[in-house]
């Protein structure tokens, strides 16, 4: 029974098989599309595509034909000087850029030999006509105005399906009415418009390329004409830099709370007159430059403006992603109105382990950093040049861990985010510095030992370290602030951009300190061996040089070993070191208090390092009772043990 039910599939195989060779074998009819038939025997894929299997002759029937990019390595074709290569499905074609045209006058021609571009005359220049760039003023008067725009979101959206129907008719009105520049540009800060005429019947396939502030639009002549016999027919192509503040991707139809939605390109129209934006013959291909960069993109939409009675919101209808990378998407779209690139970016979960050892670690560090600020300001046993860098670089790291513990998701308000960043950036900085200038000390103090002029450092000192703690992270900040302000703040967190690598603003200076600090650290290692090796048996020397020793193997630590930590958060150890780095990072605080002040013996008749430790014994003590309790209970001279029965 069940070799007999396996028959008819045999036999069907066998017959498919036979049917197929003899296909392949006397005839061509199994050839796929974009190929043709060789010799009735072979398949070749035309002129412009190339097999799967990259073999110029075939037979297999599932093979498929795909087009040739020849405007992409490794081919490149090379249009010219001032021209520009665009691939269409089995060939391609080179077209002058703006402002430029052949001096054949074919919109269209297929390699450099042919024609050469040359700037345009005064009749088709692309400066654009009076009328024109005063059309644009307007636009720059009205999207300016802020009374324009209402406060309500459906008052807003309203508001912007009206101005945007209007700037496309006023723009097309004024490139009409002179016919005899074809192609006019003009550009300001918040909009860039380019527009052009055509004449005559389009020749077969022609396509012309627009584009405004680093975006474009490709579109068919025939479909600018549709059919107009009449008069001149024109298209235009609008990018506005400022409406993306106006109408986000908080109005896009498919929003959800899973995936938050950013507007991520320029707003950019393309309308056609006299007939209006009726249904096109081939898609128009639009490229859009990405207003932010970001590695991890989750997902991107392709939108166009669906004007409503209720106002209006981005829809994905007629409009589809063709390719995107980090820094452009190339859309298509079945129709003309406005359009725009939204982005889904890949946020990285928040682990709630490393939240609470955050948060708790670094409470710790604030209560140990204000003992040790309180500690070094009062005691007066330890005043000195040492003590005035340990209080500042305290007070440094004391601000800015309250401010990243209370301020860091704080990015509601876009300033003030910025604010926030800013004022991060320089306080961790200011600490880092102090820590350079404590390495610089403690060189100095090993130095000391050999030195007879004791004075001269610490003058040197207390003239120097004000200007450098404060002033240095403060020159800092302001370059960084003055060249790129609008990376300070993310949609995430406030602190600097990580995608556009503003982040080594902070990152250099601190990398160049560690390495100054090891180096500091190499130097006294060296200075204490050559001293201990000359040492007699002076007792405070000895000590001298032990706490040296001491400190300078803390002040490594603390100085260089936790943010290594942090750079190294990368491949298959990035949760080991961010666990590391988050732990040692949040107790830096504690570490200063430790070794400057619970450790140091000329702090212990200050009371209140007298009441910390008694604090401390107090909650040791605590501890241990209930053990010895226990013990003592089970093993003491009173108890029995049980017998065995």
């Amino acid at each position: 029974m069940q070799g007999s039910s396996l028959l008819p599939g045999l036999c069907f195989l066998l017959s498919l098989s036979g049917v197929v060779a003899q296909k392949t074998k006397g005839t061509c009819h199994s050839c796929p599309q974009h190929s043709s038939c060789v010799n009735a025997t072979h398949c070749t894929c035309n002129h412009g595509y190339i097999s799967e299997s990259k073999q110029e002759y075939f037979t297999f029937p599932l093979e498929t034909c795909k087009d040739i990019d020849e405007c992409t390595p490794p081919i490149s074709i090379y249009c010219g000087v001032n021209a520009e290569c665009q691939n269409i499905k089995g060939s391609f074609y080179c077209h002058c850029k703006a402002g430029y045209k052949a001096l054949s006058g074919k919109a269209q021609f297929n390699n450099s030999n042919e024609n050469t571009c040359q700037k345009t005359t005064p009749s088709e220049t692309t400066s654009g006509t009076k009328e024109l760039q005063q059309v644009v003023e307007n636009i720059e008067s009205l999207l300016t105005n802020e009374t324009v725009w209402g406060t309500e979101k459906t008052k807003n959206t309203t508001t912007f399906t009206s101005i945007l129907q209007n700037i496309e008719s006023v723009v097309l009105e004024a490139a009409l009415k002179a016919p005899d520049q074809k192609l006019q540009k003009v550009q300001n800060r918040t909009v860039a418009v380019e527009t052009r005429v055509v004449t005559d019947n389009c020749s077969t396939g022609v396509i012309f390329n627009l584009s405004a502030l680093m975006n474009s639009m490709n579109i068919r002549c025939s479909d600018i004409i549709q059919g107009n016999t009449q008069g001149p027919s024109a298209v235009a192509f609008i990018s506005y830099s400022s409406l993306g503040n106006i109408i986000n991707a908080t109005v896009f139809e498919e929003v959800n709370e899973k995936d938050q939605v950013y507007l991520n390109s320029q707003v950019v129209s393309a309308a056609i007159r006299p007939q209006r934006n009726t249904s096109l013959s081939q898609p128009v291909t639009l490229s859009f430059q990405h207003v932010q960069i970001k590695p991890s993109i989750k997902k991107v939409f392709c939108v166009y403006w669906k004007g409503t009675k209720e106002g209006g919101h981005w829809s994905t209808e007629g409009c589809f992603l063709i390719q995107a990378n980090k820094t452009h998407s190339i859309c298509n779209a079945t129709h003309l109105s406005s359009f725009a690139v939204l982005m889904a970016f890949e946020t990285q979960e928040k682990d709630p382990t490393l939240t609470v050892i955050t948060y708790v670690g670094l409470s710790l560090s604030l209560l140990c950093l204000l003992l040790a600020a309180l500690t070094f300001l009062l005691c007066k046993a330890i005043q000195s040049t040492s003590t005035s860098l340990h209080l500042q670089l305290s007070l440094c790291l004391f601000l800015a861990h309250l401010l990243f513990l209370t301020a860091i998701d704080r990015t509601e308000i876009k300033v003030l985010c910025a604010i926030i960043a800013g004022a991060l950036h320089y306080l961790y900085l200011a600490s880092f510095t102090w820590m350079l200038l404590e390495g610089l000390y403690l060189f100095l103090t090993a130095r000391k030992l050999t030195v007879v002029n004791h004075s001269s450092i610490n003058r040197f000192m207390k003239k120097l370290m004000f200007p450098v703690g404060y002033g240095v992270p403060a020159v800092i900040v302001a370059i960084s602030a003055a060249s790129r302000p609008h990376l300070y703040g993310t949609p995430d967190h406030c602190w600097l951009d990580l995608n556009q690598k503003f982040i080594w603003a902070f990152l250099v200076p601190v990398c160049a300190i560690i390495c100054v600090n090891f180096v500091f650290f190499i130097l006294v290692l060296w200075i204490l061996k050559r001293k201990l090796s000359s040492l007699n048996s002076e007792v405070s020397t000895i000590q001298n040089l032990k706490m040296l020793t001491l400190k300078a193997t803390a002040q490594l630590f603390i100085l260089g070993c936790t943010w290594c930590l942090g750079v190294l958060q990368m491949g298959s150890a990035a949760r080991v070191m961010a666990y590391l780095f988050t732990i040692i990072n949040s107790l830096q605080g504690f570490f200063i208090f430790l070794v400057y002040c619970l450790l140091s013996q000329q702090v212990n008749s200050f009371p209140l390092m007298f009441q910390v430790r008694k604090w401390f014994s107090e909650i040791i003590k605590s501890k241990s009772e209930p053990e010895t309790h226990t013990l003592s209970s089970r093993f003491g001279p009173d108890s029995k043990p049980s017998e065995d029965k």
